[in-house]
């Protein structure tokens, strides 16, 4: 097994000689599979070993430990480590994060520190086959491109995984022929998460009843998908380079006559990276915005889109402008996602979460908006299609008048399709009709939805993926 993630970190170019690996333990199989292979590396490479540890809070007596425990392995192996106890608790209430996005944010942020202050060169997790299985089968389920089916990547910039080669059982096989013990996180096998029951339900499922390698070609699909999107992304980048200009306000202008010569496949990617570029980060632009500018290039000159982030597309005659809106703050708008869901009558579930709903995508007549009211503005109260003037909603509601003009609002031309935080037109309801669903997610709000505040999206993710 050493000689396998040898040839693995070799062929990933992961470590050298001059190297100074920060590795995180946590006292579990993995992460001690992974300290021992770095020891045995060390003597044949050369490299300098320190880890990390952090104590969460959360686990009363276990996590003590495991503290203890890892300490003890770092002392008798000369490893300096360093321990950060954190209240994670706290910081995902505080950051309207779930405690495993905030335990991942925390983790993450004292293994950087301590590769900053001790001159590391790169941080090494203990992530693993069975992992990447995960990962990609969640990515799958929740709607994902091709960057997300290819799972976890062995190399993304200073983050190494050495252990990606192998399968969790090689190595609990690894350490018990060598008496090495390690610890038990008993939260890995709480149902509350959603990858918890992927690593504990689906995954034994397919191994058990569909074929014994499925981890592994699981896996090994996904290191060929990271290969093809590394080529994708190259070639994206190109013609995104071919067919944008920026000017000195920092508008961008995506040329319509360059852009149609971007090969079909490649078109989406492009106009998604563009949007990225001007947002400076990538996090809840979505299909629908890719499909909103599709849509405004082909409508006449000053038609105009919402974008996240304060962001607005304008339509001009070379194509479109891209650019911050004028006189307003980028973060005044709550960030919100939007995606569309084929709908399955008989297996369909509703969101049940506060800011997210769903919607009759076939009957939206314009460009759907996020926005505060206009005059005119209206929304169906009831089946029978009755309708009501939105001034006249808040006043029945009894909404103050200081807060009428902050909430925030979906809007389907003068229609209004939520209220957000209060109350969803009768219009657009999902019904047994229903073909194509449109859900928006509103991450931002108190209960009017006018506060910039992050809500929590219920999502789980892959320790430091």
């Amino acid at each position: 097994m050493y000689k396998k993630v040898r040839e693995y970190i070799r062929a990933w170019q992961m470590l050298g000689a001059k190297d100074k690996v920060i590795a995180g333990v946590s006292g579990g199989a993995d992460s001690i599979c992974l300290l021992f292979m770095l020891l045995m590396l060390k003597s044949e490479i050369g490299f300098e070993i320190a880890a990390v540890h952090i104590h969460h809070g959360l686990r009363e007596g276990t996590a003590d430990r495991d503290e203890a425990y890892v300490r003890d392995v770092c002392e008798k192996e000369n490893v300096e480590l360093f321990v950060y106890h954190e209240n994670v608790k706290d910081y995902a209430k505080e950051h309207k994060l779930t405690l495993e996005e905030a335990g991942r944010k925390v983790r993450r942020d004292c293994f950087v520190k301590v590769m900053r202050q001790q001159g590391g060169t790169c941080i090494a997790l203990a992530h693993h086959k069975n992992d990447n299985a995960e990962t990609v089968l969640w990515n799958l389920c929740r709607g994902a491109g091709l960057k997300g089916m290819g799972g976890i990547s062995p190399k993304n910039g200073v983050w190494i995984r050495p252990l990606l080669c192998l399968e969790r059982i090689e190595i609990e096989s690894y350490l018990e022929k060598r008496g090495i013990s390690y610890c038990t996180d008993e939260t890995n096998l709480e149902e509350g998460y959603t990858r918890n029951r992927i690593r504990n339900r689906v995954l034994p499922y397919l191994e058990e009843n569909v074929n014994e390698k499925a981890v592994l070609h699981i896996a090994e699909c996904a290191a060929k998908l990271q290969s093809i999107g590394q080529y994708i992304e190259s070639e994206t980048e190109k013609y995104v380079k071919a067919c944008t200009k920026r000017e000195e306000d920092d508008r961008i202008i995506v040329v319509k006559e360059l852009y149609e010569q971007v090969p079909g496949a490649l078109k989406s990617g492009v106009l998604h990276r563009i949007v990225c570029s001007a947002a400076g980060k990538s996090k809840d632009i979505e299909e629908i915005h890719v499909k909103m500018l599709q849509e405004l290039l082909t409508r006449q000159v000053g038609r105009r889109v919402d974008l996240p982030y304060g962001l607005e597309a304008v339509r001009n005659y070379e194509g479109l402008w891209i650019r911050e809106k004028k006189g307003a703050a980028r973060e005044e708008k709550p960030v919100f996602q939007m995606r569309f869901i084929k709908k399955n009558v008989d297996s369909v579930t509703f969101s049940q979460k506060n800011y997210t709903n769903w919607f009759d995508y076939d009957i939206i007549s314009n460009t759907v908006k996020i926005r505060h009211r206009k005059p005119g503005d209206y929304i169906v109260i009831d089946k029978e299609g009755r309708t009501q003037k939105l001034k006249q909603y808040f006043i029945n509601a009894k909404i103050p008048r200081e807060v009428r003009d902050s909430i925030w609002l979906v809007a389907d031309g003068r229609e209004i399709m939520w209220i957000v935080g209060y109350r969803k037109s009768q219009a657009y309801q999902v019904t047994d009709h229903t073909e194509r669903i449109l859900e928006i997610t509103i991450y931002g709000g108190e209960r009017d939805g006018a506060d910039n505040k992050s809500i929590d999206p219920g999502g789980e993710g892959c320790e430091e993926n």
